[in-house]
């Protein structure tokens, strides 16, 4: 079974594959960001995310995703542009097929940290453990994280979640 995770951001969304085994063992296929210039218009950046998106999905072929919710802070603007961000996110897992959940940062931290209020270092320290790697980017790790997040939720029976 393969899985995407999805940290979605206007000027970087961070992506991560990760594949489960027979056994249940995790393996981190590929994970990054993807980038685009503060130079381009709002319309010009969501249609390079979408087609940035829709590249990796065909590539990978996820069985199912996840993207981190919209957490809501003091910057209005930010807020507003993350969530065309997420807009063409979910267009893009519909357009594909895949089906997607998605998770709160709280949830996504105490998941991965076993504490919902854990900060980057302590994401990134488990995520390098997990997978004996330095995160290249916070967006890669968050989504690795996010991937991880659907993971075990996924490992819970219907009726315990």
């Amino acid at each position: 079974m393969r899985l995407m995770g999805i940290d979605p951001g206007i000027e970087r969304t961070g992506f991560a594959i990760l594949e489960q085994d027979g056994q249940g063992a995790l393996t981190l296929l590929d994970y990054g960001r993807i980038y685009t210039p503060k130079t381009h218009t709002l319309s010009e950046r969501l249609h390079m995310l979408a087609g940035d998106l829709s590249q990796l999905v065909k590539q990978w072929k996820p069985n199912i995703a996840a993207l981190e919710e919209l957490f809501f802070s003091k910057n209005v603007k930010t807020a507003l542009t993350v969530s065309h961000a997420r807009g063409i996110i979910l267009e893009i897992f519909e357009e594909h097929g895949v089906p997607h959940r998605a998770f709160n940062p709280g949830t996504i931290k105490r998941t991965v940290t076993g504490d919902g209020r854990a900060d980057k270092v302590q994401i990134q320290k488990m995520v390098g453990m997990t997978f004996g790697i330095q995160p290249k980017s916070d967006d890669a790790c968050d989504a690795i994280a996010c991937a991880l997040c659907l993971h075990s939720h996924l490992a819970i029976p219907q009726s315990l979640a």
